[in-house]
């Protein structure tokens, strides 16, 4: 059996022929599943799963409930000694690892907001609320096409600003003094960032289907869940593919070479967290080659002087936030095998955080610094100052919930620096940039 399962009584779930194993998140926490309002159970004999509804589980009697706390209590006793020697290897204190303990956890069964059996009222009166919310037009979809939106990750759209916000911040360097950034190409990398994140998460969940089906976060996955074969993936990720050739060919020549330079590194990201304890390093690769991208669809050409500083910076972003997310997974992680940065800096997490971001700072200064930029754009960069410091003080590394919030934040962040950006760039002055290129001819 698993050691990541814990045997339980049957007088938990009513079962008086055979005994059930709990799949816990990681190491006996219980947080993931009172979130989905579904405890998973798997029949030992017949190696099948079946879902048992919280909500039931809060109508048994108060004798079963005393079973059930008497029963986790025994199982958190029993936890293996090879648990301990995991943590010492991956240089992790063994209390982090009980931060989320069955026995504590299950007060989460009484009184939890997302446990209530109370039905809304204008449920009960047929009514239903209008909202354009992704998650709202995921659930109002037809059943057939909900998986396609689940392997895209569509509910979950943060993914797609982050891989955005960098092309903005080099689309806004990059624009004329005086001017705003172009509408258009705004729109058209909005488009293909929305495209490139999905065609990302289909390659993501072909490479880890196997990985996915280990770890409660990911196990309901269209690829990992078997909602959807590979084969129909690899048809849907041809048509997102098609569609993000259409839109890198509303480009210059340049672009279109330089972007489709980018599938190799879109290709191999999932595969880095086999090998190295630095996927997040690829996986800013990745994320930011926008940052190249935006200033060559402005300007036609990349000038590294001014772009490279900044790509550098929002690689550095990426691995502040990527490994705040990566601690949510951190004991599956170390359960199946998969390497990460949470890993690999432990308790060091925060010190090194700090670092990251202190790149990011001085990659965007030093390339706004280069773009001649004006003062809102130091106010943005300030501003991102103050977010990344608040993020690294206020999250807990051991708390899933809370590193999940942390990482949302990042689009806050992403939209005040480009803010910064429009507004430093419509404050150049063309003679500024006129100068400029007189010292440089007189120079030479």
């Amino acid at each position: 059996m698993c050691k990541a399962c814990f045997v339980l009584q049957t007088s938990v779930v009513k079962m008086a022929t055979w005994k059930t194993c709990l799949y816990v998140r990681g190491i006996n926490q219980l947080t993931s599943f009172t979130r989905r309002q579904t405890l998973i159970l798997y029949d030992c004999s017949q190696n099948q799963p079946s879902q048992i509804f919280l909500s039931k589980l809060l109508s048994t009697k108060a004798g079963h409930q005393t079973s059930t706390h008497g029963t986790l209590d025994k199982t958190e006793n029993n936890v293996s000694t090879s648990t301990h020697n995991r943590c010492l290897k991956h240089n992790m204190p063994f209390n982090a690892m009980h931060h989320h303990t069955l026995s504590s956890n299950m007060k989460c069964l009484h009184g939890h907001p997302l446990l209530s059996t109370n039905i809304n009222q204008s449920t009960r009166l047929g009514k239903t609320n209008f909202s354009l919310s992704t998650r709202s037009i995921l659930e109002s979809s037809p059943p057939s096409i909900q998986p396609y939106l689940r392997l895209i990750r569509f509910d979950k759209p943060i993914g797609t600003f982050l891989l955005y916000w960098p092309c903005t911040w080099s689309i806004g360097l990059a624009a004329q003094a005086g001017h705003l950034p172009s509408i258009s190409t705004l729109a058209w990398f909005g488009i293909g960032a929305f495209l490139m994140r999905g065609a990302g998460c289909i390659i993501n969940d072909m490479w880890d289907k196997d990985f996915d089906k280990k770890v409660a976060r990911t196990k309901t996955r269209p690829l990992a869940s078997g909602e959807l074969t590979p084969f129909q993936a690899l048809v849907f990720l041809g048509s997102q593919l098609s569609l993000a050739l259409a839109v890198l060919l509303q480009f210059n020549t340049y672009s279109v070479i330089l972007g489709a330079a980018s599938m190799g590194l879109v290709i191999c990201y999932p595969l880095a967290k086999r090998y190295t304890y630095w996927p997040q390093v690829l996986l800013g690769l990745t994320f930011n080659y926008g940052a190249l991208l935006g200033w060559s669809a402005v300007q036609g050409s990349v000038d590294l002087a001014s772009v490279l500083p900044l790509y550098v910076g929002c690689l550095a972003w990426t691995l502040v936030y990527d490994t705040i997310y990566a601690h949510q997974d951190k004991y599956d992680d170390m359960l199946i095998g998969v390497k990460s940065t949470a890993l690999k800096l432990g308790d060091n997490t925060k010190p090194w955080l700090v670092g990251f971001s202190t790149v990011t700072i001085a990659g965007l200064s030093l390339s706004g610094f280069l773009c001649d930029q004006t003062w809102p754009f130091y106010l943005g960069v300030s501003a991102m100052t103050a977010h990344l410091a608040h993020q690294i003080m206020t999250v807990d590394l051991n708390n899933p919930d809370s590193c999940a919030s942390k990482f949302r934040s990042n689009n806050q962040l992403g939209l005040m620096v480009f803010i910064g950006i429009v507004l430093g760039t419509l404050l150049k002055s063309d003679k500024t940039t006129e100068e400029k290129k007189r010292d440089l001819e007189m120079n030479s």
